[in-house]
């Protein structure tokens, strides 16, 4: 397996298969990616504990802000034994206060109850709503999470890459740093040089609406789009890719090393 993995987060049954076939490390399952991802169904989740990829389930029980209500907690805790149940990987969850800061006393609920049905956890973007991410980060270190998922507090992982090559560097290994929001093949290279080990992206596509009457009665609007092969491939491409020049540059270093008199 490559140092650098892929997470590929999908909505569909088409999509997950698509992701697992085409080089996907790891699955986010979710619904709704439209609005950002919700808790899916459980059928879909049963449907994933058969792809042989591991499995983290998004539990996310509306769309919105992260401000939780205790209903809402409830919720995500019913969500959260039925991805145990399911036998998969993971769950994926948030919460803030309004002013955008992390909700501790919320996420120290989910995570001790996800850590008491031995599942992975990661805490999702709205990691980036927090006013002082170093700080965001710390709390996640200390609380146990597995996995911060963040473009760094900017729009897209892109536009945040300084920011986040400074909470890998924060991180030191202590836990994973997911690099998400508008990651391409081509943004790869650049991300990974920061220091990330670790790409999310969702690699959709837009999809053809397979009936006309379905959209003309607003089930299906024109932005319908799934899980790309293709795109899924070529981001699996670029960081086996990134991974071969690396290997290949240490090479180079390390036979100069033992030869002054290369010349290079």
């Amino acid at each position: 397996m490559s140092r650098y993995l892929l997470e590929i987060c999908i909505d569909t049954a088409a999509g997950l298969h698509a992701a697992a076939a085409s080089g996907a490390d790891r699955i986010e399952l979710c619904d709704a990616l439209g609005v950002g991802g919700l808790t899916p169904s459980a059928g879909l989740m049963k449907l994933s504990a058969d792809t042989g990829c591991p499995v983290r389930v998004m539990i996310r029980p509306r769309a919105g802000d992260f401000v939780y209500s205790d209903d809402d907690l409830t919720i995500m805790r019913h969500d959260i034994a039925i991805t145990a149940e399911m036998g998969l990987a993971g769950v994926v969850f948030g919460a803030n206060h309004e002013d955008g800061s992390l909700d501790l006393d919320r996420l120290d609920d989910l995570i001790r109850y996800a850590r008491r049905l031995k599942l992975q956890t990661a805490l999702h973007r709205s990691f980036d709503l927090a006013p002082d991410l170093s700080r965001a980060l710390d709390h996640a270190i200390s609380m146990g999470f597995d996995t911060v998922l963040t473009s760094g507090g900017a729009k897209s992982a892109p536009e945040g890459a300084a920011v986040l090559g400074d909470l890998v560097r924060q991180a030191d290994g202590r836990i994973e740093i997911l690099a998400g929001a508008g990651v391409t093949a081509t943004q790869a290279p650049a991300l990974l040089d920061t220091g990330l080990t670790a790409l999310h992206a969702s690699c959709r596509a837009p999809v053809a609406i397979r009936s006309p009457r379905a959209a003309e009665m607003g089930y299906a609007g024109p932005d319908l789009r799934d899980t790309d092969p293709a795109l899924v491939e070529a981001l699996r491409a670029a960081l086996d890719r990134y991974e071969a020049q690396t290997q290949e540059a240490k090479l180079q270093e390390a036979n100069t090393q033992e030869d002054p008199h290369v010349v290079c």
